[in-house]
C-alpha cells in the first residue's frame, strides 16, 4: 500500500508531503485545484513516461518519491530477479532534470523505466473515468475471467507452449521451403561438387606447378646458360678453376717466405673446393635439363583447369576451391538428410500441439466454470448500486479446431443491458456513462477480492451518478477498503463521507505564485467540506446538517 507521497517542483506543486491511511482515502477539491496533478505525479513513479515540462521552478529538478508497504504482497521474487534490495518499506523515486532527462530508483538503486513500471503494476491499479472504455476491450474482458478463475499458472504454461509452437511452426515452414529449393538445386550442386572432387585439389599444388611451368618454358635458355657457366669455370683456356689452381700454386711458393700468406693460401684452396662443388652441381643440373614439351603441355593443362575453376567460382586460390568443395558436400548432405529433419520436427510439433491443446482445454474449462460466478457477482453489486434490472451476460466462443491465439482458444464477450426485457448487447451500444462507471466499479471490486494488489485508485469514476446511487457506490468502496487500500478522487459528498481519511486539494494564491497543496482534514473541517460539496462555498444550516448526517 501507498504509505507516503512526496512531490517536489512538479507543475503547481513546490513541496508536498502526505501520508495515507491503509483503508479508504478520499481526495476532494474544486475543479482545477490540482487533484489530477497529484495523480499525474504518482503515475510518474509508477513508470509512466515523462512528457513535456513538469517544473514549478525551471532552475531545479523535479523529484517524486513514494513509500510503499510491500511486506504482505509476495514481491520477494521480483526484487531477487532484478537484483534489488528487498525492504518492507520500499521507496520508488523519480527525478526529472530541467533538460528533460529522467532517472528512476527503487530503494536508491538506479533502474530502467520498464523495471519501475513492472513493480508499479503490482502495487497500484489506477482507474479513471476514461478507463471505463477498456471494459469494451476483449483482452480486458478475458483478463477479468482469468483473474476470477485464478488461471495465472496454467496461462503462463499455455503462453510459453504457444510461443514454442509458433516458433516450431515457423522453423518447419522454413525448413520445408529450404528443402524444396535445395532439391531443385540438387543437380546443380552435385555437378559443381563432382567437378571439384574430380579435380583432386591440393593446397600447395598451384604454386609448385607455376614454378615448374616457368622452368619448362625457359628450358633452352637455362641449358645455354648452364653450358656457358661450365665453360667459364673449367673448359676454356682461361677457365676459372685453372686460374685458381695457378694462383694457389703461386701462393704456396710465396708462403715459404712470408707466414702471413699461409692463411691466404688456405682460403684460396677453400674457394677452389667450393667452385669445384658448384661446377659439379651445375653439370648435374645441365645433364638433366632438356626441353620437355610433353610435360610442359601437361602442366599448362593442369594450371588451365585450376585457373578455370577459380574464375568460375570467383576465388583466387586452391585452398578457397577446397573450402567451396567442402561446403558443397555439406549442402548435399543436408539435402539428402532434410526429409529426416523435417519428419523429426513434425513429430516434435505434434507433441507440442498436444500440450498446447491440453493447456487450452484446461483454460477453457476453468473459464466456463467461472463465468456464472462473474455474472452473478456483478449482477448483485449492480443491484446494490441502483441497477436492479441490470444483466451482464458473458459469451464464450471457441476458435476453430487447430487454431490458437496468445491467450487460448476462447473469445470472451461481455454483453450488457440495464433494463428489464432488453436483449444484452455490447456495452458501447447500450450503456450510458453512469452505467459504465457502476459496471466497472462492480467488476473492479470483484477482481480486488481475487488479487493481492495492495492499492486501487478511483479517479472520478462517479461520473453520471448522484443521490442514492452515489451513497451505494460509496458503500461499495468502503467495503472494498476492508481488503485493500482505496484512494478515491471524487466530487460527490455521498462518496466522500465514507472515507477513513479525507484530504482536500486546494490552490494557495496568497503569494505571487499559485501553489497546489493538499492536507488531511479533521471531523469539523470534513463537515464543512461536504457541506460545500452539497451547496457551494457558502453552505447553509441545512447543508451542514445534511453533511453531518452523511458522516454519521
Amino acid at each position: 500500500m501507498l504509505k507516503r507521497l512526496a512531490i517536489s517542483n512538479y507543475a503547481l506543486i513546490d513541496n508536498l508531503d502526505i501520508s495515507f491511511s491503509d483503508e479508504l482515502n478520499i481526495l476532494t477539491g474544486e475543479t482545477g485545484a490540482g487533484k489530477s496533478i497529484v495523480l499525474g505525479a504518482l503515475s510518474l513513479i509508477l513508470g509512466q513516461r515523462a512528457e513535456g515540462k513538469y517544473f514549478f521552478n525551471q532552475q531545479k529538478k523535479c523529484v517524486i518519491e513514494g513509500t510503499f508497504l510491500v511486506k504482505s504482497f509476495h514481491l520477494n521474487d521480483f526484487f531477487k530477479e532484478n537484483d534489488l534490495d528487498y525492504v518492507p518499506e520500499t521507496v520508488l523515486r523519480r527525478e526529472i532534470s530541467s533538460d528533460g532527462k529522467s532517472r528512476a530508483f527503487i530503494n536508491d538503486t538506479p533502474v530502467n523505466l520498464a523495471t519501475l513500471k513492472k513493480l508499479g503494476e503490482q502495487l497500484i491499479d489506477i482507474h479513471s473515468q476514461h478507463a471505463t472504455l477498456e471494459i469494451n476491450n476483449e483482452d480486458f474482458q478475458l483478463l477479468v475471467i482469468d483473474t476470477i478463475a485464478d488461471n495465472r499458472a496454467v496461462l503462463e504454461n499455455y503462453n510459453s507452449t504457444y510461443k514454442t509452437y509458433r516458433h516450431a511452426q515457423k522453423t518447419l515452414k522454413e525448413l520445408i521451403s529450404q528443402s524444396e529449393q535445395s532439391k531443385s538445386d540438387l543437380d546443380y550442386f552435385q555437378f559443381q561438387f563432382d567437378e571439384l572432387e574430380k579435380a583432386n585439389l591440393s593446397e600447395d599444388e598451384q604454386g609448385q606447378l607455376e614454378q615448374e611451368q616457368n622452368a619448362l618454358t625457359h628450358a633452352e635458355e637455362i641449358k645455354r646458360s648452364l653450358i656457358s657457366a661450365i665453360g667459364i669455370l673449367n673448359e676454356q683456356d682461361s677457365a676459372v678453376i685453372t686460374k685458381l689452381k695457378e694462383a694457389a700454386t703461386s701462393l704456396g711458393n710465396a708462403e715459404r717466405y712470408n707466414p702471413e700468406i699461409k692463411d691466404l693460401h688456405e682460403r684460396l684452396n677453400s674457394s677452389l673446393i667450393e667452385v669445384k662443388d658448384i661446377l659439379s652441381e651445375i653439370e648435374r643440373i645441365e645433364q638433366y635439363s632438356s626441353v620437355d614439351e610433353s610435360r610442359l603441355e601437361e602442366v599448362n593443362q593442369r594450371l588451365d583447369l585450376l585457373y578455370s575453376l577459380q574464375k568460375k567460382h570467383r576465388v583466387n586460390t586452391n585452398p578457397e576451391l577446397i573450402t567451396l568443395r567442402d561446403q558443397l558436400s555439406d549442402k548435399l548432405n543436408s539435402i539428402l538428410f532434410a526429409d529426416e529433419d523435417i519428419e523429426k520436427l513434425r513429430q516434435e510439433l505434434d507433441n507440442i500441439y498436444a500440450k498446447l491443446l491440453d493447456f487450452s482445454e484446461q483454460l477453457h474449462q476453468s473459464r466456463m466454470a467461472s463465468i456464472p460466478h462473474v455474472e452473478q457477482s456483478v449482477k448483485a453489486t449492480l443491484h446494490e448500486v441502483g441497477m436492479p434490472n441490470a444483466v451482464l451476460q458473458i459469451s464464450n466462443e471457441r476458435l476453430p479446431e487447430g487454431k490458437f491465439e496468445l491467450n487460448g482458444t476462447d473469445q470472451i464477450k461481455f454483453l450488457f443491458t440495464a433494463n428489464k426485457g432488453q436483449v444484452p448487447l455490447p456495452m458501447n451500444k447500450v450503456a450510458s456513462g453512469g452505467e459504465l462507471s457502476r459496471l466497472m466499479l462492480s467488476i473492479k471490486s470483484l477482481i480486488a477480492v481475487h488479487t493481492a494488489l495492495p492499492t486501487i485508485i478511483f479517479d472520478e469514476i462517479d461520473t453520471g451518478i448522484s443521490g442514492e446511487v452515489a451513497l451505494k457506490v460509496g458503500n461499495i468502496m468502503e467495503k472494498l477498503s476492508e481488503n485493500m487500500q482505496v484512494i478515491a478522487i471524487t466530487h460527490l459528498p455521498q462518496i466522500a463521507a465514507r472515507g477513513n481519511a479525507h484530504y482536500t486539494v486546494y490552490k494557495d494564491e496568497k503569494s505571487d505564485i499559485t501553489h497546489t497543496n493538499i492536507r488531511r482534514i479533521g471531523s469539523d473541517e470534513r463537515v464543512m467540506e461536504l457541506a460545500k460539496m452539497l451547496s457551494g462555498n457558502n453552505p447553509g444550516e441545512s447543508a451542514i446538517l445534511n453533511a453531518r448526517e452523511l458522516l454519521n
